[in-house]
């Protein structure tokens, strides 16, 4: 893991390293860069180090001949752990210039060969490429249109297994739904387990990007509608999922959306 670099890698000084960090500030991602913490006052502890933890068995140790995606990538927390553990080709996108700028510097100090392009999740058709692992941590509920985030991936970027995570509001229960309900059914609606996207009109958190906050049950429908198969839940907020072909098709419109978005 990252916070294992024992001190200033060759090429850069410790005092180099204090600068540039105190420079790219601030940082999301608590790295350890050459002895050097980039976030190590975060509100959540050593995060996203602490929440890896939690669902790092849940990937296999050896990623040797795979290749990895790594949406929303931040400043590379999970593309670094994905290349330390043998991935041949990770490439992390990020929509924020600045995030991209801390991630090469970080990997630069620790030697890893990752790429970072200036990317949105609604752009990877133009990869033109399907990846074997596609991480999907902590953007979801950042985006006005989620659920067609999880189409496009998908459609263009997933070619096995993704690992999606998403903050969690509601009730954790989850409600067995039934394949269709009559127009005067309404009840179902009012059920705690039924699946809830909340809408966040302002702020959430003091953060203006929160957008849409699914409950438990709106997470699993919303991965099986765009096709996943869940494997397993190895943390509360975190989902192993398979791609399957889904058993819906577009409507029209929705086509001819993902048409232009392929270029």
């Amino acid at each position: 893991m990252i916070s294992d670099v024992p001190g200033p890698l060759p090429g850069f000084t410790l005092g180099q390293i204090q600068q540039r960090v105190h420079d790219l500030g601030p940082w999301f991602h608590n790295l350890n860069l050459g002895g050097v913490q980039t976030a190590p006052d975060h509100f959540l502890g050593d995060y996203p180090a602490v929440k890896w933890r939690r669902f790092s068995h849940a990937l296999a140790n050896d990623l040797r001949g795979k290749t990895v995606l790594d949406i929303g990538c931040n400043a590379g927390f999970y593309s670094f752990e994905m290349k330390r553990r043998g991935a041949d080709r990770v490439l992390g996108i990020d929509s924020e210039e600045g995030y991209l700028d801390q991630a090469r510097f970080a990997a630069a100090v620790n030697g890893l060969d990752v790429e970072f392009r200036n990317l949105s999740v609604y752009e990877v058709a133009g990869l033109r490429e399907r990846f074997d692992v596609v991480l999907f941590l902590g953007v979801l509920y950042h985006l006005r249109y989620p659920l067609l985030a999880l189409d496009v991936i998908h459609e263009h970027a997933a070619k096995d297994l993704l690992v999606f995570q998403s903050l969690l509001r509601g009730s954790p229960r989850v409600e067995r739904i039934e394949k269709d309900y009559p127009f005067t059914e309404t009840e179902v609606f009012n059920r705690p387990g039924f699946p809830c996207l909340h809408f966040v009109e302002n702020c959430y958190a003091q953060d203006p990007t929160n957008w849409w906050i699914p409950n438990v049950a709106c997470a699993q429908a919303m991965l099986r509608s765009a096709g996943f198969e869940i494997l397993d839940r190895p943390e509360e907020e975190v989902f192993l999922c398979r791609r399957r072909n889904r058993a819906w098709r577009p409507r029209p419109e929705e086509e001819l959306l993902m048409r232009r978005r392929r270029g």
